[in-house]
């Protein structure tokens, strides 16, 4: 079922005494509707590094720097907007507008409202990087920041290589921005400042600038729109990002990752490959989880990207062209908004699935990692298939479907790095409506009832409240068949065991009985173990009739070292499944035009929206 959750205004992340923005706000839109966005680190010490601010500026305008280049270059990537890092702890604390504020340096041309106007004019928009931090205002061997001019221009001494020192220059810089450049997407801030807390920066942004958001690195703060997750590794497959995240949707999330395979996130001097496998896996994996991917790139002093980066936008700019339909306006499948099963398919394939933000029948199969066999096999969740086809080329594929799998045969000629198939179809079958059973808990956290576990709301869950072993029950108000049981589990914990603190709270060992009165339940009928994976997750039953059933958690996949997750399972929704889906007739509705999403932010990236 796909659920609008772009128009519900839901504070779900209050936290007592906690000042917090809404989960969910009109504001959020453009991000929502975004695929991704491009990342760039540019400033002072960009290679060869620069010491004098008039200088840098000078090398800047001389070398060509031009702000239609970085938009037509994010418009090769699909971005739908720009993060520019150029006040960075790393590079200079460089302000890339005319300041009116000393304490570093600020150029007199005004590269940021340069780069806003020509975004605009594409579609885009521009977000501006802000640190919290001093602790590199001396690197290099030179002093970035300029306490003394501060210290005059506020008329007392402060000093900017403290916390609070820095957090008021700062501080004052947003203002600065927020009354120069009002058509400013918002602010992408590195961790947090104390000063900026007590003097409620936050909430004062909002009410200045409505329609700015606010993205955090690394930090889940509560007020911010949006956390994103910097860069990790280790996860198998690697492109498999997501593995990584942390923070449970409908929070909107985003993960940055440089595409220079090696060096760092600004330019160096060098000019490394990017991995297009790694690269275009991410971006993917990240759609096919509805997770923002901001690619990072390294600027050169000029502006311009290092020949290997130029040569990958332009493969990725008619590589993402054949299958944007797929990415661009749609959900990641398997998640909040139904869709057919993602992750390990069958004979070593992997992948995601999505699905059509506006037509719940639309979905797509992005296969990264094919199979050893001409066969690809995954869960159908309930959806009654129609037709299947390849998006690139429009042959009609061959499937069946049966016990609760959809299978596509005769495949071969897999693209390199993800082929993708349309697949249309019917509503799902036989799943028994949430509104037909009641339920119950051994256990619940306060404000997480059992009922939240299936309401038809993906916005609530039920907590266990730390309590394991832990039953989940449902009564159907009289006997029903029941073939299966669906789950989709809270994504907030990581499921890849990257370290004993990093482990998945998801369901380990469980067992299902069935009872007629709900109080004598016999032995298990049925048992096992399910893997540490996201998404949606299947326990199949032997055909049982039945009025109560029960699902009896024994242990989750998070160790006892892992102090936040050990113990803890939270369930969005579940359903019970009484039949399994069947293959549909072929409708007219099938080759009808697809709609364009309403939330989406504006036309094809990087050209004038029509």
């Amino acid at each position: 079922m796909l659920l609008a959750v772009l128009a519900l205004l839901f504070g779900a992340l209050a936290l007592p005494g906690t000042a917090h923005a809404d989960l969910q706000h009109p504001r959020q839109e453009f991000l929502r509707g975004s695929v991704s966005g491009l990342f760039l680190h540019w400033g002072e010490r960009t290679a060869p590094q620069h010491t004098s601010c008039a200088g840098w500026e000078k090398d800047v305008t001389d070398g060509g720097w031009n702000p239609d280049y970085w938009v037509k270059e994010a418009g090769k990537l699909h971005a739908q907007y720009l993060v520019l890092a150029t006040f960075h702890s790393r590079l200079g604390y460089a302000r890339p507008w005319p300041s009116d504020i000393p304490g570093s340096c600020h150029t007199r041309r005004d590269f940021l409202g340069e780069l806003i106007t020509a975004a605009k004019a594409r579609g885009l928009k521009v977000m501006l990087y802000m640190t919290d931090d001093p602790q590199w205002h001396d690197q290099g061997g030179h002093e970035w920041l300029d306490s003394a001019g501060y210290s005059r221009h506020k008329g007392r001494d402060i000093d900017l290589t403290t916390r609070e020192g820095f957090g008021e220059f700062s501080y004052d810089n947003f203002f600065e921005v927020m009354d120069r450049y009002p058509q400013l997407g918002g602010f992408w801030i590195d961790n947090d400042n104390d000063y900026w807390l007590t003097h409620h920066l936050y909430e004062q942004i909002y009410s200045k600038r409505p329609d700015y958001t606010l993205s955090n690195n690394n930090e889940d703060t509560p007020i911010m729109d949006m956390i994103s997750n910097e860069q990790k590794t280790g996860m198998s497959p690697a492109y498999d990002y997501p593995q990584a995240i942390y923070t449970a949707a409908p929070r909107l999330t985003e993960a940055d990752f440089k595409l220079p395979a090696t060096g760092a996130w600004w330019y160096d001097g060098s000019d490394p490959d990017v991995d297009r496998k790694l690269t275009l896996g991410r971006l993917v994996t990240n759609a096919g989880s509805s997770i923002k991917a901001l690619m990072a790139e390294t600027a050169q002093v000029n502006g311009r990207f290092p020949a290997k980066q130029e040569a990958f936008n332009a493969f990725a700019d008619g590589y993402l062209d054949a299958i944007w339909e797929s990415l661009h306006g749609t959900e990641g499948g398997g998640y909040l908004h139904g869709g057919l099963a993602p992750g390990y398919w069958n004979d070593g394939a992997h992948g995601v699935t999505t699905v059509s933000a506006t037509d719940p029948d639309r979905h797509y199969l992005h296969v990264i990692t094919p199979p050893s066999k001409p066969t690809l096999r995954m869960r159908d969740n309930g959806y009654r298939v129609a037709e299947v086809a390849n998006l690139r080329t429009g042959a009609r594929i061959p499937f069946t479907q049966s016990g609760g799998y959809l299978t596509l045969t005769g495949l071969g000629d897999w693209d390199p790095y993800d082929t993708v198939f349309k697949v249309r179809t019917a509503g799902r079958q036989g799943i028994l409506p949430a509104s037909s059973y009641t339920m119950s808990a051994g256990a619940a956290a306060s404000g997480h009832p059992a009922a939240a576990a299936a309401d038809g709301d993906y916005l609530t869950y039920w907590d266990n409240d730390r309590t394991l072993p832990v039953s989940l029950d449902y009564d159907l108000g009289a006997a029903r068949k029941v073939r299966y049981l669906g789950l989709n589990q809270r994504e907030d914990s990581v499921s890849y065991a990257r370290s004993d603190t990093e482990q998945s709270a998801r369901i380990k060992d469980y067992r299902v009985y069935a009872s007629q009165d709900g109080k004598h339940w016999g032995s298990p009928v049925a048992s096992g173990t399910l893997p540490s994976r996201r998404g949606v997750s299947f326990i199949d039953l032997p055909a049982t009739t039945t009025r109560h059933l029960r699902l009896e958690v024994l242990s989750t996949h998070a160790a006892a070292t892992d102090t936040k997750r050990y113990r803890r399972l939270r369930i969005d929704e579940s359903w019970l499944g009484t039949a399994y889906a069947t293959p549909a007739a072929i409708r007219a509705a099938a080759t009808a035009p697809v709609p364009k999403p309403i939330s989406s932010p504006g036309g094809r990236p990087g050209r004038p929206a029509s």
